[in-house]
């Protein structure tokens, strides 16, 4: 009898995922498609794909280690092993399609997480043909296995070539009368409404994931993937786990100090500002953004931006001009800006 495993290159106690790994690198090696007219590569070639379908098989494995005889091995037989091995075998039974849906939320309830409703529609099996599409035959082209083998000459003998069945799209069976419901697609729509559970926090890039829940198919359900939306707030903007605060102050405000309060989502938070103060400058309140993955909060990021008067009582104005005229700035004297205004009008 052939040496089976030294011809694999494998110990006798071999796994099978060893055993598979193993014929994967000598099948494609010593493949008569690259060594054509080489007949010691095509008979290596046909030791290979012996083993293997000896080796792969438990029983047959079992029957050869106690030193019984498995059969002899046909070109076709090979050739149809070797495409198995390498990716034809008949497709798996398609299951649904995953859906997408949308929950909006507002920024607060990010804090501590909420229980929002989904409504979404998805593909059930129809009521009336359940999931059939209609009554069903198997098909006569290929009897049912929705694959259908053709057999070729090759340069190296016959080999089975398999494709999938384009009588019945490889489903092994045909439908004889049509639902009615389902027009024979075997599935209808139907709304859905569930909970889900946003957690604290959650990153608006991020998907909830409802297993199961998505278009009924034939080998199972797809699953649900669920898109957070935030419903923009009025004066806060998020940035990742932080909050961001645009404070508008007054030229006096920015100059000689101020307190102030700034949103907060659990309430206003007082905030001192120093004299001095210049826009785009920052105030980081640690602890007040949204909660972080591994625990604590980001920060409230205030930013401020100098406001600057667009209309000034006499008084205000005067104040200024003795104010510019003390620290040496250059301003336009009185009602020249309105005379050189109408001038641009004309």
């Amino acid at each position: 009898m052939k040496d089976y495993y030294a011809i694999l290159g494998v110990r006798r106690d071999a796994t099978q995922e060893e055993i598979k790994r193993a014929y994967r690198r000598l099948a494609l090696e010593y493949h008569p498609d690259k060594h054509p007219g080489n007949k010691e590569m095509e008979e290596r070639f046909k030791e290979i794909n012996e083993a293997y379908a000896v080796l792969s098989d438990p029983e047959k494995r079992a029957a050869y280690d106690r030193g019984q005889e498995v059969g002899e091995f046909s070109w076709a037989d090979l050739f149809s092993l070797f495409e198995e091995v390498f990716g034809a075998r008949p497709a798996r039974t398609p299951r649904g399609e995953d859906l997408e849906a949308e929950v909006e939320v507002e920024l607060k309830d990010l804090l501590t997480g909420k229980e929002a409703e989904v409504e979404y529609g998805r593909l059930v099996f129809c009521p009336d043909c359940q999931g059939a599409g209609g009554s069903r035959v198997v098909c006569p082209s290929c009897g049912g296995r929705g694959v259908v083998e053709t057999y070729r000459q090759g340069l190296f003998g016959a080999f089975v070539q398999r494709s999938t069945c384009p009588h019945c799209r490889g489903q092994g069976y045909v439908l004889k009368e049509v639902c009615r419901t389902c027009g024979g697609r075997g599935r209808v729509s139907r709304k859905e409404v569930l909970k889900v559970r946003v957690p604290p926090g959650m990153d608006e890039r991020a998907l909830l994931r409802v297993p199961g829940m998505g278009n009924l198919g034939p080998g199972g359900p797809g699953d649900l993937y669920v898109r957070l939306r935030v419903r923009p707030h009025p004066e806060l903007e998020r940035e990742g786990p932080h909050l961001l605060y645009r404070l508008k102050l007054g030229l006096a405000q920015a100059a000689l100090g101020t307190r102030v309060e700034v949103p907060g989502l659990e309430g206003p938070i007082p905030l001192e500002i120093p004299p001095g103060t210049g826009p785009g400058e920052v105030f980081e309140l640690e602890g007040a953004g949204l909660p972080l993955p591994k625990g604590g909060r980001g920060s409230l990021r205030v930013v401020t931006e100098i406001q600057v008067p667009k209309k000034l009582s006499p008084k205000a104005r005067d104040l200024l001009r003795a104010y510019a005229e003390e620290v040496g700035e250059s301003v336009l004297p009185e009602g020249l800006w309105d005379r050189l205004r109408r001038g641009f009008k004309r």
